[in-house]
């Protein structure tokens, strides 16, 4: 795959950018992790999953069209704008309504007004869909990472700041709505075209037939995303709540770190070659090995090193949150891997193929989780994560990329070197924590080997580098 030097320039940003926001990130959620409690970070939690449950589908999936729109986007800007605003503010006010029903039946009713707060962000988020997806299409990273900056370091300052003053779980919700009011605004200023709202019927109805289906496949993503939350706040209560999302935003910072900054380019970087499958084919198992590379030993070393990164980095009092860890890290591999996969067959109009597997995915995925709740706690709850994505989904992918024209059998031969170096990486880790008392020193040289690995297994994959260089057009297997 050529990849062009704008969507280089816009990766090397997109990776500074989400190291440096998940790097400030991490350092606030210890400081509000070690201040609040695993109780009002339960809280915090039931709020989160509201939100994210509403993003999911606030703009109807229209604005990923802008991205892959194969004509100039002026001519269909004021019309995504349009239906972002208006499916975003209807969304509101639905969520605004079912609020009390919701923190209800999750254990936690006085988590209501936070809830309420942190809604505030879906109207803003679909009055800016246009701006940031014309971002994307142009590359344009730099400018993003400075709006994304902006978001996390005054969110973060503000939260920590009301929670110091003991404001609990409502800090965090205020922190976020101030940093994203902000942000929107640096989107809008941003913006390659200015905001104009308008509407025509001919591209309305072709936005709506291509977002509609990826918004229906989003919701199902929600549920697979967030079900887990959903039950272990219902079966477990809001202090297991508040230990499970600890352990999750952990095993998520791989995902954060490696996944999303490829997903930044990727759609567009794909859609310029989607008219020649053998370069699609090719391109996207280079990257797929890649991702692999760096992606396995570092959520193997988490693993693996689950309860002295726990312990020390945020305390005795959270040593819980690793029983979940070590599950939700190895599942942060597979997470990355379909997450690309995604992507590709976003590219390649497999809509209807998407929410057939993110639907078959959920069906398996909450009766498995209720069973591991049930059964093993939090630790259930993270192995029946793993269990139906490694089973399930695996199976669907590789079915679904056949079809677009990747070579299954191929991508399998290319991901034996980052396996090997993942399982390394892994029993490193294992043989750390065990063998070190310290969890300091145990965490130290488990991140030093994983390191290690990730370097010896990058230097066996020169040939997938050699794939996604811009001075070189490949159609032959990725090495």
């Amino acid at each position: 795959m050529v990849t062009p030097p704008g969507a280089r320039r816009a990766l090397v940003w997109s990776f500074a950018n989400t190291a440096f926001g998940k790097f400030g990130t991490l350092l606030i959620s210890i400081l509000i992790a070690r201040v609040l409690g695993p109780e009002e970070f339960g809280t915090y939690a039931v709020a989160l999953v509201a939100l994210m449950a509403v993003l999911s589908v606030n703009e109807l999936g229209v604005s990923l069209a802008i991205v892959r729109w194969e004509e100039d986007p002026r001519a269909i800007a004021p019309t995504v704008t349009t239906i972002s605003v208006a499916a975003s503010l209807l969304f509101f006010g639905v969520a605004y309504a079912a609020t009390p029903a919701f923190t209800a039946a999750m254990g936690d009713p006085q988590a209501t007004d936070v809830v309420r707060l942190m809604l505030v962000c879906v109207p803003l988020n679909g009055l800016v869909a246009t701006a940031a997806a014309l971002l994307q299409r142009e590359y344009q990273q730099g400018r993003r990472t400075a709006a994304d900056q902006v978001n996390i370091w005054l969110g973060a300052g503000i939260s920590v700041a009301l929670a110091l003053t003991g404001f609990g779980a409502m800090s965090l919700a205020i922190g976020r709505v101030v940093a994203t009011v902000v942000f929107s605004i640096m989107l809008l200023v941003f913006s390659p075209l200015p905001l104009r709202f308008g509407w025509d019927r001919t591209s309305a109805g072709a936005l709506l037939r291509f977002g509609l289906p990826l918004a229906g496949a989003s919701i199902v993503v929600f549920a697979v995303g967030y079900s887990d939350q959903l039950v272990v706040g219902s079966v477990l209560g809001a202090q297991a709540l508040g230990f499970y999302l600890l352990a999750f935003n952990l095993a998520s910072w791989p995902v954060s770190m490696l996944s999303q900054p490829v997903r930044a380019v990727a759609p567009a970087a794909f859609a310029r070659i989607q008219n020649d499958p053998e370069r699609m084919d090719a391109g996207f198992r280079a990257a797929f090995r890649l991702l692999l590379v760096v992606a396995l030993p570092v959520c193997t070393f988490v693993a693996g090193a689950a309860v002295p990164i726990v312990t020390f980095v945020y305390g005795e009092v959270w040593a819980p949150a690793a029983l979940a860890l070590q599950w939700l890290a190895l599942h942060a591999v597979l997470r990355i891997a379909f997450e690309l996969a995604y992507d590709f067959l976003a590219v390649r109009r497999r809509s209807s193929t998407l929410m057939v597997i993110q639907i078959i995915w959920v069906l398996a995925l909450i009766p498995a989780l209720v069973v591991g709740a049930n059964l093993g706690g939090m630790q259930g709850v993270a192995i029946a994560q793993l269990a139906v994505a490694a089973v399930v989904l695996v199976g669907c992918y590789a079915w679904a990329l056949s079809r677009a024209g990747v070579h299954v059998g191929a991508l399998v031969r290319t991901s034996i070197v980052p396996v090997l170096g993942g399982v390394a990486a892994g029993v490193g880790a294992l043989l750390a924590a065990y063998l070190i008392e310290l969890d300091l020193l145990a965490a130290l040289a488990a991140g030093t080997f994983a390191l290690a690995v990730i370097a010896g297994t990058l230097a066996l994959s020169r040939g997938s580098m050699r794939v996604l260089r811009p001075d070189v057009v490949v159609a032959e297997e990725a090495s």
